[in-house]
């Protein structure tokens, strides 16, 4: 495996000769091995390790435990910090081995896979990683292509083959790709044999639709592009054979320079606790110096005076020399404010997070049977904090399944569903689709609703017949009849196969073709018509004809396209056909679907024939061959006469609209990246929601130079501030201008706009002059759409989004194609779908449907960051209130670094004590319950804003510690100083002080976590309360006289538990020290809720409503109250509040007003909640006015 990974100096050319390895050998081009693995048995083990201690916190634990081994220094055993240690170390680098298994094991299955290689005039199996740059392969139909190859013949006439390029660009349609006429017709090994043409061409690199090159062969040099290449990843379809010569092998394929590298991904909640780590250490070091200088002066001023009974340590002759070595020793007492369990229990809540993901019914595919897949326990509070999404298209928003919807033939719209009595259906009411059945070569998966276009067609409808005719004949569509009437289509693009299909089902059945000929059998009767020309689509074009001679002699052109282009080539005849069709496309439009008209134009023979003449002279020019045929196509494709149109429904997956509508309102942004050409990703972001006519402007970005570009995107930016200008009334343009998180003017613009921007034009955006206007006018943008992107550019475009927006991003695909996006943003999905599993393999979690993204970000996201950072906040806090008793108690104690506590209490308060109840709150807490969760998006965005942890959350947590520490020190401490037992003895003693502070500590953070769980479950109380119980329990036990006499020198505090907590003054100590403490957060808390509750506050609170209303309402019923209409309405009205939200209608408004009145610190939450209440009933009178105006706002 070592030599998928040799490095090589970069290429300037490559030079390639044909069957000829030694010659090839001496350029040292790499092999045909691949290798995605990260490690390999003997990188592991440090590979591994210094990614670990890259965490400053192991590399903090890993000084500690050298300063534990020091005997003059050590207060605490060395195992209290090795074993914890070794265990995080190891369950982490277990769960990364097992990544790196998988990863290999997937590396090994594609290297092991078998090709056909011409050795020696003689075809041999051997495997992908032994195939070599120059080697001839032979491929077989529905085989992967192995390598980069330069196609050399085929089964098919003129050297065509068909290739599926899903892997590459997503796109499952068919390409075409072609052998140049010198090779192509060495079709046999010994022919192939003796080929021993050079390859002359570009070196290694990423563009997947350029290739240049030349081949030099018997004193000839043949020009190559990319229509003569096979590229890795793609599959060979609908050919039975072919040969090809290796050109680029393993990681110099495309499809691997494509691929970016495995990245190790870390949250910023990670990156985070890093800088507090080091800040505290630094407070650590602090208290260390303050606490060793005291020491020294003690020592000095005191300590000297009674060497007779206290004398220093052996080798201690110095007052300073003493300091030094307690300022080690407070730093080995004092590192309990990180302990090590910190980090186990973050990936033990993260571990439970991902198995919540794992476990979810609500996203499992019954139909593929296929769950959610957390891949990773790293990511999961990173769920919680997205604010943009790059999504794939095919694929992943869509299904790639092209259905006929409708079309209008003559004037006359087909296609809407319609009940019994012929009028159009309500939404629901679906009627039983159209019966095919006399047809026996139809498709049985076909369905259409409207049985009106059936019988026009059975009556003999001339307009309707030439409409099917034409979708016969006008394809490039191939077919296959595996058994008598069993056809199979295989369609350049999904929308020829739907059209050919339709007509197929219609009676208007396309049978076969040769290159002169195509055979349509025309309800029942078999024609064949002679096919004369074919006019290809292309780009600029963007419509196809074909010119057929019918069996009676009479020459038509029939011609598709886009409306925008054949409405202009019409004869002015047709003015009054085109009015109703084009309203018939802006129908059709306004729902999402597909369009293209059809027309046809009847030609005289002797002018095809001078036409004719002048095509063939135009197709063998030397030179402008390309324009000259486009003038001849364009003077053909004029004057025709319109046939009508038709209606292509791409299904988008389930849920889709929805899933965008509610992301969108969670201000997560969603760019669309995609492979497929400008018009098919604008109609799909039309039918997701993405794109809709009531958008301000949708900029299309197109230039082919850096000036164009340029220039297109400083019009847009400037159409956007001029229309705020205008549009801005002093309030919405301003409140916008005053978001804190702002990071330029064109983000507060009024008015929503969409960017849609072509592949050539993002290469030129995306240079390092300009890409920081692009950013700004995309991101002032609702909605982005990326066409003809290669994959690398898709990482591009999620990395510029990191590098300048510091903001956390989510790439989801499905195809091999998005592998590198996948693996360059903070987060990766992979969609489980028809493109293999290189995506699942790459990604960060997996599922089978888009909408499943919903319910990962709102729910699983945003209750994992919620329980992270309450986690992070309580752990903080309860061990800062537990480690600042020590620093308190050094200035009592003489500065000698004697603990507070019994050391069994120190090694047990973090693993036993205060651990499972954290645990618990980390896995189990929510704020409010999964289905306010999706109601309510705008509770999303205090993880886009990092509210619930950041520096200062924890400067108010470690502040709340301290002051903690500070009563339970001097409260205890002050009780003690004149108390006395029940006897009349003095109550003063160190093991009683100990005793006393560790239970108010144990008592405090108890009653602490128990404020800060948002959620009970029966573990919480388990855990909370068997917790308490526990630490009596033990306390007791350690205090044994048992313990004492099996181990003297270890239970030094025999009977102390007992004699201590038996003295009503100690209870008395403990009660006042937890209500001193937890009194201030509790009024904090009630008061914040009361003048500034937060959006997740004013959720709750309707949920309690609607209880206390159901539980009024039952009441009533038992008393015989039901008849009142006005109690039943009141009751129906409260009921459909989450309705209402979930229809998507007023989600918006539900949201912002939520959120708006949760904003407002003057009045009382209670009151707003019933103004907001009585403030729907007033708009629930008018809804489209007053919501529109809400919206608009």
């Amino acid at each position: 495996m070592e030599r998928c990974a040799a490095r090589r100096a970069p290429e300037e050319e490559r030079r390639v000769r044909a069957n000829a390895r030694e010659y090839n050998e001496k350029f040292q081009y790499a092999s045909n091995c691949i290798k995605t693995s990260k490690y390999n048995i003997v990188t592991f083990l440090p590979v591994n390790l210094f990614e670990q201690f890259q965490e400053v916190a192991n590399t903090y634990f890993l000084f500690l435990l050298i300063l534990q081994l020091i005997p003059q220094i050590s207060s605490l055993s060395w195992f209290t910090t090795i074993v914890p240690l070794v265990l995080v170390l190891t369950i982490t680098a277990v769960k990364d081995a097992t990544d790196d298994y998988f990863r290999h094991k997937s590396d090994n299955q594609v290297n092991n896979r078998q090709s056909q290689v011409l050795i020696n005039g003689v075809l041999r199996q051997e495997q992908w990683m032994n195939v070599r740059v120059g080697d001839i392969i032979k491929l077989e139909n529905n085989q992967f292509v192995a390598a980069d190859l330069l196609l050399l013949s085929s089964s098919e006439p003129h050297g065509l083959c068909y290739i599926e390029t899903a892997e590459l660009d997503g796109e499952t349609n068919m390409k075409v790709r072609q052998a140049i006429p010198v090779t192509s017709e060495l079709g046999d090994t010994s022919k192939l044999a003796l080929f021993d043409g050079e390859v002359i061409c570009e070196p290694p690199n990423n563009k997947l639709d350029k290739f240049g090159g030349t081949l030099y062969w018997k004193e000839n040099k043949y020009p190559l592009s990319n229509q003569n290449m096979l590229l890795r990843g793609c599959v060979l379809r609908n050919t039975e054979w072919c040969f090809g010569l290796v050109i680029f092998a393993g990681p110099d394929t495309k499809l691997m320079q494509n691929s970016g590298r495995t990245k190790f991904k870390r949250t910023s909640i990670d990156r985070l606790m890093n800088t507090l780590v080091l800040w505290i250490f630094g407070f650590l070091v602090c208290m260390g110096v303050i606490l060793a200088i005291g020491n020294a002066i003690w020592e000095h001023e005191v300590g000297v005076c009674f060497q007779i009974y206290l004398p220093w340590d052996e080798g201690v002759h110095s007052a300073f020399f003493s300091g030094f070595l307690s300022f080690w020793s407070y730093i080995i007492i004092l590192n309990t404010v990180v302990p090590i369990s910190l980090y186990v229990s973050v990936e033990v809540i993260r571990l439970g997070h991902s198995y919540f993901i794992n476990w979810d019914k609500k996203m499992y595919c019954a139909k593929r049977r296929t769950p959610a897949e957390a891949r990773t326990t790293t990511l999961n509070e990173e769920l919680g904090q997205v604010e943009y999404i790059f999504s794939d298209k095919t694929g992943t928003l869509t299904q790639n399944i092209m259905v006929f919807s409708k079309c209008s033939v003559n004037g006359h719209s087909y296609g809407d569903v319609q009940d019994m009595l012929g009028h159009k259906a309500e939404l629901g009411e679906r009627p039983e689709p159209v019966d095919f059945s006399f047809n026996p070569l139809a498709d049985p998966r076909f369905q259409f609703w409207d049985p009106s276009l059936l019988e026009a067609v059975k009556l003999g409808d001339p307009h309707v017949h030439e409409f099917f005719r034409l979708l016969s004949l006008c394809h490039t569509v191939m077919s296959e009849e595996k058994s008598e009437g069993e056809l199979f289509y295989k369609a350049q693009s999904p929308d020829e196969g739907a059209l050919v299909t339709a007509a197929r089902n219609f009676g208007f059945v396309f049978r076969s073709r040769t290159p002169k000929t195509i055979t349509v059998h025309e309800l029942g009767r078999a024609i064949t018509y002679q096919l004369l020309a074919i006019l290809d689509f292309n780009n600029i074009r963007k419509r196809m004809s074909v010119i057929v001679r019918s069996p009676e002699g009479k020459i038509r052109l029939y011609c598709k396209g886009a409306d925008t282009i054949l409405l202009e080539r019409l004869h002015p005849t047709n003015q009054d056909l085109t009015n109703v069709t084009t309203d018939h496309l802006n129908e059709y439009a306004g729902e999402g679907l597909r369009t293209l008209v059809l027309a046809y134009k009847d030609l005289e023979e002797s002018y095809y024939e001078d036409w004719s003449e002048r095509l063939h002279r135009a197709s063998g020019a030397p030179e402008a061959r390309e324009d000259r045929l486009a003038r001849l196509y364009d003077e053909v494709e004029h004057d025709m006469m319109l046939l009508g149109a038709t209606a292509i429904e791409d299904k988008l997956q389930q849920g889709v609209p929805e899933t965008i509508a509610i992301l969108t309102l969670a201000n997560i942004k969603i760019w669309v990246l995609t492979g497929d050409k400008q018009e098919t990703a604008v109609n799909i972001g039309y039918s997701c929601k993405m794109l809709t006519d009531d958008m301000t402007e949708v900029f299309v970005i197109t230039g082919h130079t850096v000036l164009e570009v340029r220039e297109e995107l400083r019009k847009a930016r400037e159409k956007m501030m001029d229309a705020s200008r205008s549009m801005s009334n002093g309030f919405s343009y301003q409140e916008k201008l005053s978001s804190t998180k702002l990071t330029s003017v064109l983000e507060a613009i009024a008015g929503e706009y969409a960017l849609v921007i072509n592949g050539h034009s993002l290469a030129h955006a995306l240079e390092a002059d300009m890409e920081v206007e692009f950013l700004e006018t995309a991101c002032a943008c609702k909605a982005v759409i990326c066409c003809r992107v290669t994959p690398l550019q898709k990482a591009q475009v999620v990395e510029l989004v990191k590098k300048y927006k510091k903001a956390v991003t989510l790439a989801i695909g499905d195809g091999a194609n998005d592998v590198s996006m996948i693996k360059t943003a903070h987060i990766g999905v992979g969609i489980s779908g028809q493109e293999g599993i290189q995506a699942v393999l790459a990604s960060d979690y997996s599922f089978s449907q888009f909408k499943f993204l919903q319910r990962l970000l709102l729910v699983h996201g945003r209750w994992s960051y919620l329980r992270m950072c309450k986690f992070l906040c309580y752990f903080f806090y309860k061990n800062f209130a537990f480690t600042m008793v020590h620093f308190w108690f050094g200035f009592f104690c003489g500065f000698s670094a004697q603990t507070v506590y019994d050391q069994y209490f120190i090694t047990l308060y973090n693993i036993v004590y205060t651990s499972l109840p954290v645990l618990a709150m980390g896995v189990f807490d929510q704020d409010v319950p999964e289905q306010r969760s999706m109601e309510y998006p705008k509770l999303y965005e205090p993880g886009q804003l990092n509210l619930l942890f950041n520096k200062r959350e924890f400067f108010i947590c470690i502040a709340q510690g301290i002051y903690t520490s500070v009563l339970m020190f001097f409260i205890p401490y002050g009780v003690f100083a004149d108390a006395t037992r029940d006897d009349g003895a003095q109550l003063a003693d160190y093991q009683s002080f100990a005793v006393t502070v560790a239970t108010s500590l144990v008592i405090v953070v108890s009653v602490q976590i128990g404020l800060d769980t948002g959620f009970w479950t029966a573990i919480n109380h388990f855990f909370i309360w068997g917790s308490l119980a526990a630490y009596f329990a033990i306390l007791f036990a350690m205090h044994s006289d048992g313990l004492f006499q099996m181990f003297p020198n270890q239970f030094r505090f025999v009977g102390n538990a007992q004699n201590t907590l038996a003295q009503p003054t100690v209870w008395l100590t403990i009660a006042l020290t937890t209500v001193v403490c937890v009194m201030p957060v509790v009024a904090f808390r009630f008061l914040k809720l009361d003048l500034k509750p937060e959006l997740s506050d004013t959720v709750r609170y309707t949920q309690l409503v609607r209880k206390k209303q159901k539980t009024q309402h039952r009441c009533m019923r038992r008393v015989g109250r039901v008849g009142s209409r006005r109690s039943g309405y009141a009751f129906s009205h409260q009921e459909g509040f989450g309705e209402l939200i979930m229809s998507g209608k007023n989600m918006r408004l539900s949201s912002l007003a939520l959120s708006g009145f949760a904003a407002r610190p003057s009045a009382s939450w209670i009151e707003t909640l019933r103004k907001k209440k009585g403030g729907e009933g007033s708009t629930a009178c008018s809804p489209s006015g007053a919501a529109d105006k809400t919206l608009k706002v």
